[in-house]
């Protein structure tokens, strides 16, 4: 009924998972356990009651904060979200189920930390630009400071220098750090497209589909076996339109809800093949001639890309690849 009937504070340590399964136990014997979708802090939690062999479902934050709203409490404390979840988790009866983590979070760890490598990459660069402006306005550096003959011309002409002795110091010292970070990222690079080719093959033969986006709709999606339709993973993603009603006409509009980081991987995916591949020209073309604008037309090709993507991945997870012994 949605009424709170007993509370329990435990540590997070598996030993006080523990003591907090056995008490579960003593209270009912069909159990369902709602966990708020916080993954880098209830991941051990969920792992060791699914490793228990106990039901878990995950609550969206969002579904809290309806819950919260409309309670007689105020304020935020973890009795008030524990609260908030469990009835989240009454009213809502298709809640994501949570399973024990596998390849994606593997591919999510070695995305996520490249990504971090490529923007400090690129902040160095922009304050080696500036030391070389400063040193020389006359002279333009390459084009692409990623590359290790660019990094080449750069420490030839700042050897040829006298002038600025501190600031030309420091650009080679930037310099150095920018080879070691690129050698990096390209490692890194390399083990993603090794174990996204191994894992996902229809994911990579879609067009546009490169090894790291590939990787990033994996470790984003966390698993499409998990969403009931097509449909429901353009929601997750952002690309399926919100409906509009004015008076007795319904239309749509762009969604900006949803998973970005997904919804930016499907936007590459959608441009490559804008440009080279025939039939997603004649889709654009085909809408464009129908009235809509540029945007609009591209918008439609990444819902129709989010269900290749999905129907991809399903095919992958359905057929996963043999390893030889």
């Amino acid at each position: 009924m949605g009424r709170q009937g007993f509370v329990k504070t435990v540590g997070a340590t598996a030993q006080d998972h523990l003591r907090l399964l056995k008490w579960a136990v003593g209270l009912a014997e069909e159990r369902l356990w709602a966990i708020e979708d916080c993954r880098h802090l209830t991941r051990r939690l969920e792992r060791d009651l699914i490793a228990a062999g106990e039901s878990v479902v995950r609550v969206s934050p969002k579904l809290m904060a309806h819950v919260r709203d409309s309670a007689r409490s105020y304020g935020k404390s973890d009795p008030i979200d524990a609260l908030a979840v469990a009835r989240a988790a009454l009213r809502e009866p298709d809640l994501p189920t949570a399973r024990l983590d596998g390849v994606e979070r593997e591919l999510r760890l070695l995305v996520d930390h490249r990504e971090d490598l490529v923007g400090e990459r690129t902040r160095i660069i922009s304050r080696l630009r500036r030391h070389l402006h400063e040193l020389d306005p006359g002279w333009i550096p390459p084009t692409k400071l990623q590359r290790d003959s660019a990094f080449d011309k750069v420490q030839a002409h700042l050897s040829g220098r006298n002038d600025g002795a501190i600031v030309r110091r420091l650009a080679l010292g930037l310099v150095e750090h920018l080879r070691l970070l690129t050698g990096e990222i390209d490692e890194l690079t390399a083990e993603i497209t090794v174990r996204v080719t191994r894992i996902a093959p229809s994911l990579l033969a879609i067009v546009g589909c490169a090894a790291v986006s590939a990787a990033k709709i994996i470790g984003e999606t966390a698993h499409a076996g998990r969403f009931r339709s097509k449909d429901a993973f353009a929601r997750h993603n952002g690309t399926a339109p919100l409906p509009v009603w004015s008076s007795n006409k319904q239309r749509h509009r762009l969604s900006r809800t949803g998973n970005r980081q997904l919804n930016a991987a499907l936007h590459r995916i959608a441009l490559t093949p804008a440009r080279c591949y025939p039939p997603a020209r004649e889709l654009l073309e085909r809408r464009t001639n129908g009235g809509d604008g540029g945007m609009e037309a591209l918008r439609i090709l990444k819902r129709q890309r989010s269900d290749v993507v999905y129907r991809a991945m399903l095919a992958d997870e359905t057929d996963p690849p043999t390893v030889a012994a």
